[in-house]
């Protein structure tokens, strides 16, 4: 009789367990999502600052051009390995 009761509660707990960690999982993806707001805002932020250089030297677009990619391609990298995370959480 104890280790039917016993055995009912070991798979309550285990069922309880899985949606925990399945709950918090999704938790973390979202949190994980977030981040890709930071990477948003700089690319934003520093598109803005290369119009407003070739604005000033337009001579100079060819180098401000390349240097704005360059620096957009570093800073999207932080957004993907967001999204990354967060796809390996919901798979998870």
């Amino acid at each position: 009789m104890l280790g039917m009761i016993f055995d009912s509660v070991l798979r309550f707990a285990t069922e309880y367990n899985e949606y925990f960690s399945s709950g918090m999982a999704y938790l973390g993806a979202g949190i994980a999502v977030i981040a890709g707001f930071g990477p948003g805002i700089g690319q934003g932020f520093a598109a803005g600052k290369a119009a407003e250089a070739v604005g000033r030297q337009p001579e100079a677009q060819t180098k401000i051009l390349v240097t704005t990619l360059v620096t957009q391609a570093v800073a999207e990298t932080t957004g993907l390995y967001a999204l990354l995370v967060a796809i390996l959480l919901i798979g998870k």
